[in-house]
């Protein structure tokens, strides 16, 4: 197998949103069998100078979809919205995943090399990477930064998560051992 930015962009981005995706439905049925709002899950923080789970998600979300849309030659895209349902983060999550699904691999080509330009807002200042550099030391960290959180921001809450549940994603490499 040989490793593109693509597949590492794709195939890293699609699997853990559907796992974060199964993490907030297992946080609304959470909110259901203790009988109380989910919207207190949505609106949750780990701390009070921290987002809430709402803005976690669309951010994970965003970096994942910027990174896309950057490796691919298109520009950045403008993080926004205002999730206020789990349902809500939900088809945020799928729309992200096939906004990314629908990128053609063709577009990644040179994006290793591919000059990138990210403006800091309010430092009259840019961030200049190369594809490679924006995949591993911007989007993926910011990524797995929001995803953690709002796992993070579930098991704070009480939802019955554990690793496990974080990690489900990888089960597709579990096999038989060998005897």
């Amino acid at each position: 197998m040989s490793l593109s930015l693509h597949s590492l962009a794709i195939e890293t981005f699609v699997p853990t949103l559907r796992t974060l995706s199964k993490l907030l439905d297992m946080g609304a049925a959470h909110a259901a069998e203790k009988k109380f709002d989910p919207t207190v899950l949505v609106q949750a923080c780990l701390a009070p100078d921290m987002l809430p789970l709402a803005a976690q998600v669309r951010l994970a979300c965003h970096h994942a979809r910027d990174a896309t849309s950057r490796l691919a030659g298109k520009g950045g895209t403008t993080y926004g919205g205002n999730d206020v349902t789990i349902d809500e983060m939900k088809v945020r999550i799928e729309q992200t995943i096939e906004f990314m699904r629908s990128t053609p691999v063709a577009a990644f080509e040179g994006a290793e090399d591919r000059e990138v330009v990210i403006p800091v807002t309010g430092y009259e200042r840019d961030f200049h990477l190369k594809g490679f550099e924006l995949l591993r030391d911007w989007s993926l960290p910011h990524f797995y930064f929001h995803y953690v959180t709002a796992y993070d921001i579930l098991c704070h809450n009480g939802v019955l998560i554990g690793k496990r549940d974080y990690m489900s994603h990888i089960s597709q490499y579990i096999r038989p051992r060998a005897v």
